[in-house]
């Protein structure tokens, strides 16, 4: 898979603020709640509602979001194909866990289990 060294960088500049809403806006469309979400987020992340508040606060980058973040050993169980690449196969570890998360929230906004989103607690 190849994907442009500008397209990582696009990922990396981007706030997480600017994405959370339309996570928050595609899981409860879906009927599921912020707190799934928050539940999926702090799975991934090891980030708590208040760490994951100022965050938003200070409009932190994906790049500095996810170096500030412990990434679940689990998340490299997560696999499947979001935004049309597999997740699996992409080589820059940032854009990969962007992915986990995009994955992650389109699993719930699915309706999957928890139990099962969560890969083994």
């Amino acid at each position: 898979m190849n994907i442009s060294d500008t397209h990582h960088q696009r990922i990396a500049t981007m706030t997480f603020a600017s994405v959370y809403p339309m996570y928050v806006a595609k899981v409860e469309k879906k009927g599921r709640t912020k707190e799934e979400l928050h539940e999926v987020i702090t799975w991934l992340t090891g980030f708590n509602n208040k760490k994951l508040q100022e965050l938003i606060k200070e409009k932190v980058t994906f790049e500095t979001f996810f170096k500030q973040a412990f990434l679940n050993p689990n998340a490299r169980l997560i696999t499947g194909v979001i935004c049309g690449y597999r997740v699996e196969e992409i080589k820059n570890p940032l854009t990969q866990q962007v992915r986990y998360l995009d994955k992650l929230v389109d699993e719930l906004a699915k309706g999957r289990k928890l139990e099962k989103i969560l890969r083994g607690g």
